[in-house]
């Protein structure tokens, strides 16, 4: 189990922390899909940051759920990280 999912265990037993969640859950899938991507491949913040010419603190703001990536910077993200970017619609 990565970090990520080991620290959201253990807040989920917070009830405030559980309704946020749910409320924000898309904003939060993807940020945890950001920072799962780039522990896969190896990088800090700052070295996947040089990677995509950006700066780390963008990096950060990313994975932070508080600024929804454009498309364009996913596809970013994806070269740097050696991954392929998949966005897929699901019946609720």
């Amino acid at each position: 189990m990565t970090k990520v999912a080991e620290l959201h265990e253990r807040w989920s037993r917070d009830a405030d922390y559980r309704e946020a969640y749910e409320r924000l859950g898309p904003e939060f899938e993807v940020a945890r899909a950001l920072i799962e991507a780039r522990t896969r491949a190896g990088f800090t913040q700052a070295e996947l940051a040089v990677r995509m010419e950006t700066t780390q603190s963008a990096v950060a703001r990313m994975e932070s759920g508080r600024v929804p990536p454009s498309m364009r910077t996913l596809a970013k993200f994806a070269r740097a990280t050696g991954t392929r970017l998949r966005i897929s619609f699901e019946q609720g």
